[in-house]
């Protein structure tokens, strides 16, 4: 069964699911970084292989290793330079450790596992959970607009009202909407904030 204001390719339950598993958030597999690094970490460690070779077989090393040898031998550690280098270095190395341990994928939202299934986890994209909200607001009575910002945590919709008392169009909201957003299915049920003001009159 669907929910009104149904967005294709998106299900939700009609009734409050059963008791649930914990769900965690959706790891992104971060190829495009992967890929990045393992190309940085391959092309040093064959110019490091070529000036190691060249220096076995008694050929002169290359030139950046040499050049990069001196200034680093006669800089001193206060040296713009030097420390504009170490701190490219510590922001690379950090940007790397805060993609290692955090899920990413910030658009897609864990739904409710269930009891009994297979392991399987579910999720729910972010814009189309909002375009759900959007549409059951449009129905209630009195809503001329509405705008909806979805976050893991806090739903903000802002509707226009051009009739009906506003405390009652709220009301409605607020109702409406707490029964989708348990319809979505979701592990963690964002917090809702609704603010209602009338339209501006013409002329």
């Amino acid at each position: 069964m669907t929910a009104p204001g149904h967005v294709p390719g998106t299900e939700v339950a009609a009734v409050p699911a059963p008791a649930s598993r914990r769900a965690s958030r959706f790891w992104s597999k971060r190829r495009i970084p992967s890929g990045l690094v393992a190309a940085l970490l391959t092309a040093a460690s064959g110019l490091v292989l070529y000036d190691i070779a060249a220096v076995r077989t008694e050929r002169p090393g290359v030139a950046w290793r040499r050049t990069l040898a001196t200034e680093l031998e006669q800089r001193p550690l206060d040296d713009i330079w030097v420390l504009a280098g170490a701190s490219v270095a510590v922001a690379l190395g950090l940007s790397l450790i805060v993609l290692a341990v955090t899920p990413g994928l910030r658009g897609l939202l864990p739904m409710r596992r269930l009891e009994d299934d297979t392991g399987l986890s579910a999720g729910l994209d972010r814009d189309a959970a909002a375009l759900a909200l959007r549409d059951r607001a449009m129905e209630v009575p009195g809503v001329q607009s509405v705008r909806v910002r979805m976050r893991r945590s806090r739903v903000r919709l802002r509707a226009v009202s051009h009739f009906r008392e506003l405390d009652e169009v709220r009301s409605d909201l607020d109702s409406v909407l707490d029964a989708g957003i348990r319809e979505l299915g979701l592990a963690h049920p964002p917090a809702l904030s609704v603010r209602v003001r009338r339209a501006p009159r013409k002329g």
